[in-house]
């Protein structure tokens, strides 16, 4: 499913001649073209969809709209990793992270490779 999502401009630049601006989504920042809205300024809002700014939004409705589609998982579904979400709807946990705090223990993985190897190593 695609969505118009509200974004706020927070830069604004020029890329091989066109108009296009940095847009933050509620915490996802991503490269906007500003073709359709030649006049938006940095910090104001604008409905997004596939990558152009379509409509001018204000403040308030942009974030309840934001805070709704977070509240449904909206903003996951759109912007977030296929990988990711494909391993979560296969039941499997997402085992790449950013965050060092939530990365798995390599550790058991790799003693199990150096015990699988030993164990290959013996037989020969």
């Amino acid at each position: 499913m695609c969505l118009a999502v509200p974004g706020k401009v927070i830069d604004i630049g020029e890329r091989d001649g066109t108009r296009m601006a940095t847009v933050d989504f509620g915490g996802v920042v991503k490269e906007v073209c500003l073709e359709y809205l030649p006049d938006l300024q940095v910090g104001e809002y604008a409905i997004v969809h596939v990558g152009f700014a379509l409509q001018r939004l204000d403040e308030e409705s942009a974030k309840q709209t934001l805070a709704l589609f977070a509240e449904l998982g909206m903003l996951q579904e759109e912007f977030g990793d296929p990988w990711e979400q494909a391993a979560e709807a296969g039941g499997a946990p997402w085992p790449f992270t950013d965050d060092p705090e939530e990365s798995p223990d390599p550790a058991p993985a790799a003693e199990a490779t150096l015990e699988i190897a030993a164990q290959e190593a013996a037989q020969q």
